[in-house]
């Protein structure tokens, strides 16, 4: 991987309002594979004809996005290897806002969905995971899906799993998170980059060069 997605966590309790053209801060992150990009993309409420036009995210403030704009929510997407990604710095991931609402957004078995969502302004941040199977596992960072899993044993290898009050005093694992909580979304996003294989990069997504996707507001 050449610039992985860490960097994605380091700067994942920075404002995004510090944003230029693109993106930096507090980005929410949804992966999916075992299905086509645009078709998920739809799914989660993309419009085909918007898709087709390729703009890229870096000239959303010159487009005319019709009379539903102020409850539509900009978002950037990409492709690496087999897994199409999307980018959203708004608060947090349409997937995660939507998959237990909207019937379009279930997964469906025999495709994977990976989210990190920073639910900014309705904490804790987030990570789910649906294997494939049709169901949504769950666990805030710092925590495992309890699953033994491929992907927890990636959050484990990168010390993005942090001890609990049934490994350790409650004091000191109150001490742990202090000493730690600014690194755990960097530890997270190398986890789910080394599981996902992801790499994207950061000077093209700062600079807002990555497709626009357009998506309703799902709450």
């Amino acid at each position: 991987m050449l610039d992985g997605i860490a960097w994605i966590g380091e700067f994942g309790n920075e404002n995004a309002a510090c944003r230029g053209p693109g993106m930096r801060g507090a980005i929410s992150l949804t992966a999916a594979r075992g299905v086509e990009p645009e078709e998920f993309l739809v799914r989660l409420g993309a419009d085909s004809e918007q898709l087709r036009c390729h703009d890229t995210y870096r000239e959303r403030d010159a487009l005319a996005l019709g009379p539903d704009a102020q409850h539509a929510r900009v978002a950037m997407y990409g492709t690496c290897g087999e897994w199409l990604y999307v980018l959203e710095d708004w608060g947090m991931a349409t997937w995660y806002a939507g998959h237990r609402t909207v019937a379009a957004m279930e997964p469906l078995t025999g495709e994977e969905v990976v989210c990190l969502t920073m639910n900014s302004w309705d904490p804790p941040k987030l990570i789910l995971h649906a294997p494939g199977d049709g169901r949504v596992w769950q666990a805030e960072f710092a925590e495992d899906t309890e699953r033994s899993s491929a992907l927890d044993a990636a959050l484990r290898a990168a010390g993005a799993v942090f001890p609990s009050v049934r490994e350790a005093p409650e004091d000191e694992v109150a001490l742990y998170f202090e000493e730690h909580r600014e690194e755990l979304p960097t530890a997270v996003f190398t986890a789910v980059g080394h599981y996902c294989g992801l790499s994207i990069d950061r000077a093209v997504v700062e600079a807002g060069e990555l497709p626009l996707v357009i998506l309703p507001s799902v709450r």
